[in-house]
């Protein structure tokens, strides 16, 4: 399985004795694992925020330019002067959906 893999998501092919699916203990050990957890959080609010823009409808510069004040009014306005969370619900008027990020990867279908 491994070399199938490789053929589409790596430039050069795995050397026979490579066993890195089976020794990335990065994630695991050292207490990185969170690190990695909140690198896609951070993903889910980039692809959620982004989904805005879409909505309003990229090609409608109005709606885009109104969009970019709210978003200029809460997240960079607010910055660190409320949690995190209550910047986000101020800037999209809920809290992140993950449907975003995976629509942006093709995991599921644009609607």
């Amino acid at each position: 399985m491994r070399n199938r893999i490789a053929k589409t998501t790596t430039i050069l092919p795995p050397l026979p004795e490579d066993n890195f699916l089976c020794a990335f203990g990065h994630i695991f050990a050292g207490g990185y694992a969170a690190g990695y957890y909140s690198y896609k959080w951070a993903e889910v609010l980039s692809a959620d925020a982004f989904a805005a823009f879409e909505e309003a409808g990229l090609a409608n510069e109005k709606a885009v330019a109104a969009t970019g004040k709210r978003y200029q009014d809460t997240v960079l306005a607010l910055g660190g002067s409320l949690p995190p969370m209550e910047v986000f619900k101020a800037f999209r008027g809920r809290e992140p959906s993950t449907e975003p990020l995976l629509r942006h990867n093709g995991l599921v279908n644009a609607s």
